[in-house]
């Protein structure tokens, strides 16, 4: 059997070292600063994420060097105000890891997955409690997608026994919401509300256990398919059509997913 090779991460880190050198160095990479470069860490996780989805393993591959590379370009830039190094970083979620794994590097047993993941959250909940904010949705990551922390800040809340008991009572909050848009009398007044419709459906969703960000990005590639197939059927002057007439080409796109038929 061939040994495992030890990852050897010192010539990434010298590179971005080089490239961060105020001489001789990169000057666009000399002047990132942190917020500079969040959104670039947030477009590698989605790239990643793309990449799976897509089953392109080589990709995959380069898309987590390209994330790799924004961990180091965090914790080099870090280490120059000496707030932490690579190692620091690498220290903390080796440790992170081992006390939030009890059953598998302690005394404590989980014999299922479900276990496990209950376990997690306790452990999680301790660590706040010793935190300046102990609320039980402290800590969800303000820079989620929106539907993404919607679930996550409703799952805290539901734990706490804050949870409608019944499904019946996340559906009938939809309609109540729905009526509230209706009734909005401004545009602000308005975008509340249907922010209050858009929270409410995800409640639903959490209920029946479907992941609302999967669930919605899902429908955006089947309405991506399905307009692609309607233009195809359509031809040239797509634009131009009546409503009607665009219409039953999306019927008739529809028919031919149905069917396995479309492009």
């Amino acid at each position: 059997m061939t040994e495992p090779r030890i990852p050897d991460i010192t010539p990434l880190t010298r590179i971005m070292a080089r490239l961060r050198d105020p001489d001789g160095g990169c000057p666009w990479d000399v002047e990132q600063n942190f917020t500079s470069i969040a959104p670039y860490t947030v477009e590698e996780a989605y790239e990643v994420a793309d990449a799976i989805e897509r089953g392109d393993l080589d990709g995959l591959k380069d898309e987590l060097g390209d994330l790799l590379l924004q961990v180091v370009f965090h914790s080099q830039m870090a280490a120059e105000t000496n707030i932490f190094d690579l190692q620091d970083v690498i220290d903390s979620i080796c440790e992170k890891m081992t006390r939030r794994h009890p059953h598998v590097f302690g005394q404590f047993t989980a014999n299922s997955p479900s276990a496990v993941v209950t376990n997690w959250e306790n452990i999680k909940a301790a660590e706040r409690s010793d935190r300046d904010d102990t609320s039980a949705i402290a800590g969800v990551a303000k820079a989620l997608p929106a539907l993404l922390r919607a679930e996550k800040i409703q799952k805290r809340a539901a734990r706490t026994g804050f949870d409608w008991p019944e499904v019946s009572g996340a559906k009938a909050k939809i309609f109540e919401e729905l009526e509230e848009v209706e009734a909005a009398s401004s545009d602000a007044e308005r975008s509340d509300e249907i922010g209050d419709l858009l929270f409410a459906v995800v409640n639903l969703a959490r209920f029946y256990n479907v992941d609302a960000e999967g669930a919605l990005k899902s429908a955006n590639a089947k309405f991506e398919r399905r307009f692609r197939s309607m233009e195809a059927l359509a031809g040239d002057g797509f634009a131009q059509l009546s409503l009607d007439a665009k219409e039953r080409y999306w019927q008739q796109a529809k028919g031919l997913e149905r069917t396995g038929q479309a492009e």
